[in-house]
């Protein structure tokens, strides 16, 4: 985990994290995960654990609804970033999805949207989601994103075109998808996991939650060509989101997009 954590590091210290929401993949991306998570969120001013919140960008999206928000994460710099914008109203410091400073039962939500990218080791990954389950409080709602297990080969191929900079990847994508592990292709540059559907269904139950709904977050509709165009667009915007909305949960279709977003909820008992 050292390598992982070192390698971590150095890929956010680019401090690219925030602004990637800004390009139209990442809109798409903020926009329809702010959506599925709304839909269970309980009335502010309840309290909700951003854990692995990166430079706090749904950390600002929570603050601005009027939620009291815990946020951690492992990249100093972050944790900086949340305590420069919002000062004492949110409660940011370092911490390890993994093993989370906070009580039993303390958040009425968790957003666990990064740490499982990060987590090669599936031991690992069921530690953050037992700490999420604990922290929760019962019958409380745990929000789970992880990256898709083809996100490479469509998203940083074919969309991206990443391998006209760097063609090992070509070499590498069918080991990838074979493992799940992405390992770098270059110094500073993503390393990580990648699911597909039915095994984070299965690590989530591992850990004692409740499954209510897997879905693909931008599913096709990253590849859009005009996609910035059409999110601009308050017509094309809403017939975009409409789409997406009614086949996000299509089973042959949940791997097609870069990002899975699970639902699942700490029993009551």
């Amino acid at each position: 985990m050292a390598d992982e954590l070192a390698a971590m590091q150095a890929y956010y210290g680019r401090d690219e994290e925030r602004a990637r929401l800004d390009a139209p993949v990442g809109r798409l991306e903020f926009a329809r995960t702010t959506e599925i998570v709304g839909r269970t969120l309980p009335p502010p001013p309840a309290t909700v654990a951003d854990i692995g919140g990166g430079p706090g960008r749904y950390t600002d999206w929570l603050v601005a609804g009027g939620y009291a928000v815990i946020h951690r994460d492992v990249v100093d710099h972050h944790v900086e970033q949340v305590r420069q914008r919002h000062g004492a109203r949110v409660d940011a410091a370092r911490g390890d999805a993994r093993a989370l400073d906070l009580a039993d039962g303390s958040a009425d939500v968790v957003l666990l949207l990064g740490p499982m990218y990060h987590l090669q080791a599936v031991d690992d990954r069921l530690l953050a989601l037992r700490e999420a389950g604990r922290v929760v409080r019962p019958g409380g709602v745990v929000h789970v994103a992880a990256i898709s297990r083809w996100a490479t080969r469509l998203h940083g191929i074919l969309l991206e075109r990443f391998d006209r900079v760097h063609p090992q990847l070509l070499d590498m994508v069918d080991e990838m998808e074979w493992s799940g592990r992405l390992d770098p292709v270059h110094a500073a540059s993503f390393t990580g996991y990648a699911h597909v559907p039915d095994e984070l269904r299965d690590e989530i139950a591992r850990c004692g939650l409740a499954l209510e709904s897997l879905v693909a977050v931008e599913g096709p509709g990253y590849l859009l060509g005009d996609l910035a165009e059409r999110l601009d667009d308050p017509d094309d915007r809403r017939l975009l989101l409409d789409t997406l909305r009614a086949v996000e949960a299509v089973p042959e279709l949940l791997g097609v997009g870069p990002h899975l977003l699970a639902t699942a909820r700490r029993t009551l008992s």
